[in-house]
């Protein structure tokens, strides 16, 4: 398949969960599904902006009330003349024109004050900010610790987002260790530590990651197991399933993550066709629809697309890390960006360097930004992630390519 059918089919594979209604602290980093409305007014009354006090008329004036912030407001309305000794927040009385500083105030042993004053000034008025019922976010914004405080300004407990699709990681390979210098014959996963940070910047949240030694069963075990999440293998069950709940990574939801365990599994390695290549084969016992198989792109082309019986998908992941990487963005950025209605601008640029065109597949080049355009970084072999780390983005360099202008795709 060729790679922009790949992408365009991995998005239109995912279907966007329904909205969900949050308490606050269990919004970030989900995306508003509706517009964020102000339920109050900022400021929800006529305030001081000032300690001082407030006056009406012209002075000198006769203090005849004080009012604290949270505190009773002033029952009557100011007459010209009159003066209430107001702090910072503070309800200013009905008929007050301006607020005087303290600094500014002369006060008299009589309780009366004289002073410079400036009409309207240090007053801020109801709905100054934001009015009752202005729209202040778009749906589809990202829900930051700024997004909350200024929800809860605004009045609101909870708040209508799109879960955080949930994302499950199987990591196959005899050969793959995850800490210290790897044995002659092993390698360090490079995949795993990925994975997480990139499911993050791409709206999802990684529920759990099982480590599976080749072959078919453990791998057969880990996928038709409970969808509620699992937990490392030696946990009692096949594959290192468990039973949703059981206080194990990916054990049901969590905040704004979707409810009913992962929305999409992500097999790294076991995606080619070599003798310890089993996911195919693992599918095909399991009823899944296989929507992808094999991409022209370069790196990366031996990955994999499947939905299993239970609507799952199933991202299948080449062994070698940038085109793991490559894989990734071709297909499971994709799907999380759709599940949560966040598609990725377009970017263009001109390419400034050698680049050299497959002649029959896309190419995932490396780039940094520059006055002259994207330029390559080089250093990228499938096996290696040193130029994707020096680079800002991927230029999408399509075959026979002659030197017009490539899409970039933005790198986390």
């Amino acid at each position: 398949m060729t790679w922009p059918a790949a992408r365009a089919l991995a998005a239109s594979a995912a279907c966007p969960s329904k909205p969900s209604a949050v308490p606050l602290g269990e919004a970030l980093g989900c995306r508003l599904a509706v517009p964020l409305r102000a339920l109050v007014a900022v400021p929800g009354a006529d305030v001081s902006a000032m300690d001082g006090y407030a006056v009406a008329g012209a002075g000198p004036w006769r203090v005849v009330g004080r009012v604290l912030a949270g505190g009773a407001p002033y029952a009557g309305e100011l007459r010209a003349g009159e003066a209430v000794e107001v702090a910072t927040g503070a309800p200013v009385p009905a008929g007050a024109e301006a607020v005087m500083p303290y600094e500014h105030a002369d006060l008299s042993r009589s309780g009366v004050i004289g002073g410079p004053v400036v009409p309207g000034k240090h007053i801020r008025r109801r709905g100054e900010d934001i009015s009752e019922g202005a729209v202040v976010l778009a749906a589809g914004t990202v829900v930051t610790p700024v997004t909350l405080g200024l929800a809860a300004a605004l009045g609101h407990d909870v708040l209508e987002v799109r879960p955080r699709p949930g994302v499950a990681v199987l990591v196959t390979g005899d050969e793959v260790v995850d800490a210290g210098l790897p044995a002659p014959g092993r390698v360090r996963d490079a995949i795993g530590p990925f994975l997480p940070g990139l499911v993050e910047w791409a709206g999802g949240r990684v529920t759990g990651t099982v480590r599976l030694p080749d072959g078919p069963a453990p791998l057969r075990a880990a996928l038709a197991g409970a969808p509620g999440g699992w937990a490392e293998p030696g946990a009692g069950t096949p594959g290192g399933w468990a039973e949703p709940g059981a206080g194990t990574p990916g054990g049901g939801s969590q905040g704004g993550e979707s409810p009913g365990g992962p929305d999409v599994v992500v097999v790294c390695g076991a995606s080619s066709k070599g003798p310890a290549d089993h996911l195919r084969a693992v599918l095909a016992e399991l009823g899944a629809d296989v929507l992808v198989d094999g991409v022209a792109v370069r790196p990366g082309h031996p990955q994999l697309l499947a939905r299993l019986a239970d609507g799952r998908l199933v991202v299948g992941l080449p062994g070698n890390p940038f085109a793991a990487l490559g894989a990734a963005m071709t297909l499971l950025v994709p799907i999380l960006r759709e599940l949560t209605c966040s598609p990725a601008p377009a970017q263009t640029s001109a390419l400034s360097g050698e680049v050299r065109p497959h002649p029959c597949d896309t190419r995932l080049v490396p780039v940094r930004w520059s006055g002259r355009g994207a330029v390559p970084v080089g250093h990228d072999r499938p096996g290696s992630l040193w130029g994707a780390a020096l680079a800002d983005a991927l230029a999408v360099v399509p075959p026979g390519w002659s030197g017009e202008q490539v899409e970039l795709i933005e790198l986390p």
